[in-house]
C-alpha cells in the first residue's frame, strides 16, 4: 500500500474512534439533590441568563433568619451565596424567615419573603426586599409587611411573584385559602381590581399552600401544595384557566412521593428554558428515613405536556436532570 494511503487510514479511523469516543461520553446529570445542605420551598428563576434558587434555609423557626441562593449556568455545577439577607437586614423579623419569590425589574432586584408565621393581631407576613444584583445583599424595601392581615383566610405567606398581561400580580396563602393580588409599579403597595376588590380569593379544592402560576400556549397554569408538609403525602396539583382571576378547578395530582425514591415532595416552582417549551420542576422532598421535619432537600426532575396541555406524572429521580447550559 502507498504510504500516504496509508496515512490517511490512519488519520480516517483515528478520527472516528474519536467521534465514537466523544458520543459515547457519560452525559452529566445534575443529581439529587442539587446542593448540600437542608432547604426547602425553592424560588427557581433565570436571571442574567443564569440559574438561580433561592430556597428556606430548612430549620427551626427560630433558627430560620436568613436566606442563601444558588447559581448555576447548566443545572450541574451550582455557586452557592450565603446570607443575600437576614435577620439585620429586617427590622420586623422575629423568626421563620422563608418561602421567598425574586423576580428583575428595570434593572433591580426584588425578593419577596415571609417572615413570623404570623397569626391574626401579630406583626408579620409578606416583605419585599431589594438589590442591585441577583446575588444582593438584599435591604427591606418597606421596613414594614407588604402584607400583614390575615384576608379571606389566608395565612399571608408563601408568596409568588409574576408578569402577567402588562401587570405584576402576587398569588400567596396558607391556611387552606389562597389569595392572589396586583402589585403597583414600584412593589410598594398593592392596587385594586376593577371591581375595587384589593384581595381576590381564588382556592381551588384541596388547596394548602405554595402557589406558583405560569402561562403556557395562551393558558394560566396554577400549581400548588397539598397535604401535611412534614408528611409524606405532601404534593402538587394543578389547574388551569384563561386568566390569573380563575376560575380554577383541580384537574390532578402531578408531583408526590415514591416510596422508592423520597418523601414529602411538594411546595415546588418551574423553570421553563426562554424560547422552548423545556420545563423543570424544582422542589423539595425528605430523603427516605428522616422523620424531622425540617430535613429537607432541593431537588430538580423533568417537567412534561401531553398534547392536551395537561401535565404529565412529574417522575421524581435520584439522577435529576441532564446538563442544560443557557443560549443554545
Amino acid at each position: 500500500m502507498h504510504p500516504a494511503i496509508a496515512l490517511l487510514l490512519v488519520m480516517m479511523t483515528s478520527g472516528a474512534l474519536s467521534a465514537l469516543r466523544a458520543d459515547s461520553r457519560p452525559e452529566e446529570w445534575s443529581g439529587n439533590p442539587l446542593f448540600a445542605g437542608w432547604y426547602a420551598d425553592p424560588e427557581a428563576v433565570i436571571l442574567d441568563n443564569e440559574y438561580w434558587v433561592f430556597p428556606t434555609y430548612s430549620a427551626p423557626y427560630g433558627e430560620q433568619l436568613h436566606l442563601d441562593a444558588f447559581s448555576s449556568k447548566d443545572l450541574v455545577t451550582w455557586t452557592k451565596h450565603e446570607r443575600v439577607i437576614e435577620q439585620a437586614d429586617i427590622s420586623w423579623l422575629r423568626h421563620a424567615l422563608w418561602a421567598p419569590s425574586v423576580i428583575e425589574k428595570d434593572g433591580r432586584y426584588y425578593l419577596f419573603f415571609g417572615a413570623n408565621d404570623v397569626y391574626e393581631g401579630e406583626v408579620g407576613g409578606i416583605g419585599v426586599a431589594v438589590a442591585d444584583h441577583a446575588a444582593g445583599p438584599y435591604r427591606d424595601l418597606l421596613g414594614k409587611p407588604l402584607v400583614g392581615g390575615i384576608h379571606n383566610g389566608a395565612q399571608p405567606i408563601d408568596q409568588f411573584v409574576f408578569r402577567d398581561g402588562g401587570h405584576h400580580y402576587m398569588v400567596y396563602g396558607g391556611w387552606s385559602h389562597c389569595n392572589l393580588v396586583r402589585l403597583n409599579d414600584d412593589f410598594t403597595g398593592l392596587v385594586p381590581f376593577e371591581d375595587g376588590r384589593i384581595y381576590r380569593e381564588i382556592t381551588p379544592e384541596g388547596y394548602v399552600e405554595g402557589p406558583t402560576m405560569f402561562r403556557r400556549n395562551g393558558k394560566c397554569y396554577f400549581m400548588w401544595s397539598e397535604g401535611g408538609w412534614t408528611g409524606p403525602d405532601y404534593s402538587v396539583a394543578y389547574a388551569i384557566a384563561d386568566s390569573p382571576l380563575g376560575p380554577f378547578e383541580r384537574i390532578d395530582k402531578v408531583l408526590q412521593q415514591d416510596p422508592k425514591v423520597a418523601t414529602g415532595a411538594g411546595h415546588h416552582s418551574v423553570i421553563r428554558i426562554p424560547g422552548t417549551d423545556e420545563w423543570y420542576a424544582v422542589y423539595h422532598r425528605r430523603p427516605l428515613g428522616e422523620t424531622e421535619g425540617n430535613h429537607r432537600i432541593t431537588c430538580i426532575d423533568r417537567m412534561t405536556f401531553d398534547a392536551a396541555g395537561r401535565i404529565r406524572p412529574i417522575r421524581i429521580t435520584r439522577k435529576g436532570v441532564k446538563s442544560r447550559p443557557l443560549g443554545r
